[in-house]
Parts: structure tokens; sequence; C-alpha cells
């Protein structure tokens, strides 16, 4: 028998520790769905649509920003923007003021691409909000600031 099982929700957060336990299972199977419910014609990876997310943000960045806001190894962001250019998703040019630097900026491609995959995903998330009750939408909506500070740390 699994804990969950073993105590409802609601005993289990009155500690932190158990929170944090509620939390991260929650966080883990929400991402998984909206994984799963990504655009069907989108066959870019999950880290690919990541760099074009921040891409779509910040316009341009170099592969070291990249790989920093990433969490991965300049190297690994060197093969993923590669990739990304060999699609049409970005273009990478030298840095004027340093020409070892590469900028990489986002196409028309890759913003439609993060564009129709983010329309598809909030779809499917609206839909299951809309099943809420106004109450627990209105939790989420308290919520939601508090776990983007959260994911900043």
């Amino acid at each position: 028998m699994s804990y969950a099982n073993d105590m409802t929700t609601s005993s289990v957060s009155r500690t932190d520790a158990g929170l944090a336990s509620t939390l991260r299972l929650s966080v883990m199977r929400l991402r998984r769905r909206l994984v799963a419910e990504r655009d069907p014609g989108n066959d870019l990876s999950i880290g690919q649509m990541a760099v074009l997310g921040s891409l779509n943000a910040k316009d341009e960045l170099t592969v070291g920003e990249l790989a920093a806001r990433e969490r991965v190894q300049p190297p690994s962001m060197t093969r993923t923007v590669g990739c990304l250019a060999d699609g049409g998703y970005v273009e990478r040019r030298s840095s004027e003021s340093d020409r070892r630097q590469v900028i990489v900026a986002i196409t028309d491609k890759g913003r439609r691409t993060v564009k129709a995959d983010r329309a598809r995903r909030d779809e499917w998330l609206a839909q299951r909000l809309a099943a809420l009750t106004p109450s627990e939408r209105a939790a989420l909506r308290e919520a939601a600031p508090i776990l983007e500070k959260i994911s900043q740390f």
C-alpha cells in the first residue's frame, strides 16, 4: 500500500514535509499530463521546446545564457541549438562584440511552434479548470504566483 493511500491528502499536507510530498507528486503528474497534451505535429523534444520558450520570451540569447537557463552544459546546448537551427526554428550568428560568442535568435517558425504548442496545452488545462468549483479555481489563482516563486529558487 502506498503512502498516499495510507493517509488522506489533507492530513499529509498538515506538515511541511507532507505538503512537499503532496505538491511534488501533484506537480509531477500535471507535468507528465501536459507533456502528453503536446501539439501532435510537433516532433521537438521537451528540452528543445524549453529553449524555444526561453527565446520566445527574450528574442535572443547566447548559447551560454541558454545553457544556464536550462541548467545544462554548454556543449549539450550547442547540440540542441544545432538541431533547432537545422529545422529552421532558430538562427545563429556571431556576437558583434565577441566573435567567440554565438547569439541564438528565434525565427517566425519557432514562434509559431511555441504558440501552437502552448495553445493546445492551455486549452486542455482550461477545460480541466472549468470542471472545478469557483472556490477551487480561486484557490489556484492564489496559489499560482506562489508556485511560480518556488520554481524560481
